[in-house]
């Protein structure tokens, strides 16, 4: 089910808002209609694989009370309650700095990581055999037949949606009842919101157990100022993936579909720029509509993006891009694997080794690890010298620079095969080369890509302006931007209708 689907913007999603609404008095009822609102929304597409997930998430609490139990004095009970979010999020990284072969550790620790290793190996069972199996079965069955040796069958196993988000929010609620962060969740049916809560279900933000567990307690009641936040954002990611990313998205089909050999060095680059564009307003667009949903339902989301297009340097992108992923990726594996804290050299690998995991998080395919391990080595370079050199430059050249390396990047995570990447990224370093016969590219997919490039340059020049946030200019013309706003997820909602669904990209994550 799409957000965007009418059976969700016409029944499904009205139908449990009114029921939150009216029929939420008590704090229990509304967990209990906004837990089931979730699995229903779930198994909708996924009715064989959310039972997996429920058996998951029995193992987590019970996982989880296990470590507690085994804790010096135990957790206390109430600490989500006596920490706000971000209170949560900085005790939560003084612990981690603290979880080190020189750090202090509860008593028991031995016992404690046995059941967190289950825990957390458990769950990533789960990845391994619906991502990645189908992946290494393929690239043994290469090995061998390269050797001369029979081959294997390759098994055909269905990626369950939002399987790999879904993975990694399970894991810090271990992780984070390990470190002591935040108690154990006060009932499975508070633990099964987190794990099902449907605005971040299917692709994210990535929320942390610790971020989110005192809203989940509360359950607040949702107001009016709740709705009109919220659902303005939401039509702002509607806006953003009908009107912007699917439009891209066809012209980046159309270009990456055709025999590189037959595509020049304008070709070449419109595809690459056409998914530049369709990636950030697919899965800024799914976030703003999550982050609206939960907003609606009186929950508060944290961002997921920060106009990424505008960043000086590879490092200062990953701030502003899927920050909810770099923040995990930093808490419960760049820390754990030392941090900066065992020298230099370690210092590097573990970055490298952070951004190469991230690649394969992101899909079972060369090109995805392609794409991993080269923003690793740029975040190397960035702490050898790179951002020290770009500093130097006016930001506007540096953010040029930045983007390059990034739209590379991006060459790489929509190549169907490594071959492909290469053959592109040789045409876009050949201003001479031509295509051996013209492609017709739409002219709205072309008028729609330079909407989307003079956002992005917007975004930039907004940072030259002093105190300006996007956020306030639209309230002070309140009456002016909401019009526009409804305006254009009018039109996005009769498009939608007309033009075929296109499933967000992170979708397949």
């Amino acid at each position: 089910m799409l957000f965007y689907e009418p059976l969700f913007l016409f029944l499904f999603g009205p139908a449990v808002y009114l029921l939150y609404l009216f029929f939420g008095e008590v704090r229990a009822r509304r967990a209990v209609i906004l837990f089931a609102a979730s699995v229903v929304f779930y198994a909708w597409s996924e009715p064989v694989f959310i039972l997996l997930v429920f058996a998951s998430v029995g193992l987590d609490l019970y996982v989880g009370q296990k470590i507690a139990a085994l804790s010096v004095g135990g957790v206390i009970p109430d600490a989500s309650h006596k920490r706000s979010v971000r209170e949560s999020r900085l005790a939560s990284e003084a612990v981690i700095a603290l979880d080190s072969p020189s750090g202090l550790r509860p008593a028991g620790n031995d016992m404690r990581k046995l059941w967190l290793a289950l825990g957390v190996v458990a769950n990533l069972a789960i990845l391994v055999y619906y991502k990645y199996t189908g992946f290494l079965a393929l690239n043994v069955d290469a090995l061998l037949k390269a050797l001369t040796l029979p081959g294997i069958n390759i098994p055909q196993i269905a990626l369950p949606i939002g399987v790999s988000f879904i993975v990694f929010e399970k894991i810090t609620y271990l992780v984070d009842v390990y470190r002591g962060v935040t108690a154990p969740a006060r009932s499975s049916l508070l633990y099964g919101l987190y794990v099902f809560f449907f605005p971040k279900l299917l692709a994210g933000p990535i929320i942390k157990y610790h971020d989110i567990a005192r809203q989940f307690e509360a359950m607040p009641h949702a107001d009016v100022d709740d709705f009109i936040v919220g659902f303005s954002r939401f039509m702002l990611g509607v806006v953003k993936k009908l009107l912007f990313a699917d439009t891209l998205a066809s012209g980046a089909d159309l270009i990456f579909a055709h025999d590189v050999s037959s595509l020049g060095f304008a070709e070449a680059w419109a595809g690459v720029l056409f998914f530049t564009f369709q990636i950030y307003f697919d899965f800024s667009g799914y976030s703003d509509m999550a982050i609206g949903l939960a907003r609606m339902f009186g929950f508060r989301l944290l961002e997921n993006f920060n106009m990424p297009y505008v960043a000086t340097s590879i490092t200062d992108f990953w701030r502003r891009w899927h920050i909810s992923l770099t923040s995990w990726i930093r808490e419960y594996l760049y820390f754990p694997l030392g941090g900066n804290r065992r020298g230099e050299a370690r210092t590097y690998l573990n970055l490298w080794i952070c951004f190469f995991a991230s690649g394969i998080w992101h899909g079972a395919a060369w090109t995805y690890i392609a794409w991993g391990a080269y923003n690793g080595v740029f975040l190397v370079l960035d702490r050898l010298f790179l951002v020290n050199r770009l500093q130097r430059l006016p930001d506007w050249l540096s953010n040029i620079i930045a983007m390059v390396i990034v739209i590379v990047g991006w060459t790489f995570f929509r190549a169907t095969s490594l071959s492909q990447a290469g053959a592109l990224l040789a045409l876009m370093a050949t201003p001479w080369a031509h295509a051996s016969a013209p492609i017709a590219i739409p002219e709205e997919y072309i008028v729609v890509a330079l909407v989307a490039g003079a956002i992005c340059v917007a975004q930039r020049l907004s940072l030259y302006v002093k105190d300006f946030n996007w956020g306030s200019a639209a309230q002070r013309y309140a009456l002016a931007s909401n019009s526009a706003l409804s305006m254009l997820f009018l039109a996005a909602l009769a498009k939608g209708l007309a033009d075929p669904f296109k499933p967000f990209i992170y979708f397949r994550f």
